[in-house]
């Protein structure tokens, strides 16, 4: 078996990585990429109180396990599988359960951060960052937060304002200069979303599936 190509997808929050993540999943199909989000590697904040975990700063990178990200994408690439974090955006802390990802032809790795890391970064055959507007991710964002997360309006606009918007342009902006492709307007950009895909295609010399 050749080694897995591993992808990163990154950009700013609600940026619309995870729609440009499926997009390329229905393109290069389910039996031939594995999919991994990075918010999956989450420290564990079970031992701080409830309050304490809510002014966790979440948007630094010292916030996220890389180490064990990247030993599992290590197994990953010798064909094996792994059992990867489940995280509780509610509660801040890591679930007991664990999800099971099995190694694939192609490896996705989705989060604002991943090109950070100059370990995880140098991982990567393909870089992609995913550019949208602040305004209009600070809007999906808000609207994400409160449906699936269980926040409030008041306390997702604190935390855009004290950790979310500094980190964003401290780490995740900059980080764009490591991207191989750039991706504007997200998940509605099919034209560039294509051409991603063919590259992956030909990088493993099989044929595309049709739709998505």
């Amino acid at each position: 078996m050749p080694k897995p190509i591993i992808i990163g997808v990154a950009g700013g929050t609600a940026s619309g990585k995870t729609t440009v993540s499926q997009e390329i999943l229905e393109r290069i199909g389910p039996t031939r990429l594995a999919y991994i989000e990075h918010d999956a590697y989450y420290r564990d904040l079970s031992h701080l109180p409830l309050a304490q975990r809510r002014e966790f700063n979440f948007d630094h990178p010292d916030a996220l396990e890389n180490e064990l990200l990247i030993a599992h994408l290590e197994t990953l690439l010798q064909g094996q599988s792994v059992r990867i974090p489940v995280y509780d955006f509610a509660t801040y802390v890591r679930t007991e359960q664990l999800r099971l990802v099995e190694s694939r032809p192609v490896i996705l790795v989705a989060g604002i951060l991943i090109f950070v890391d100059k370990k995880l970064r140098e991982m990567m055959d393909i870089k992609i960052y995913v550019d949208a507007p602040a305004d209009l991710r600070f809007i999906r964002r808000l609207k994400r937060d409160i449906a699936e997360r269980g926040r409030s309006v008041d306390l997702v606009i604190e935390q855009y304002l004290e950790t979310v918007r500094p980190m964003h342009l401290e780490f995740v902006e900059p980080s764009k200069r490591y991207a191989d492709v750039i991706i504007p307007r997200g998940g509605r950009n099919i034209k560039a979303i294509e051409m991603v895909a063919a590259q992956i295609q030909r990088m493993l010399e099989v044929p595309l599936i049709s739709g998505g």
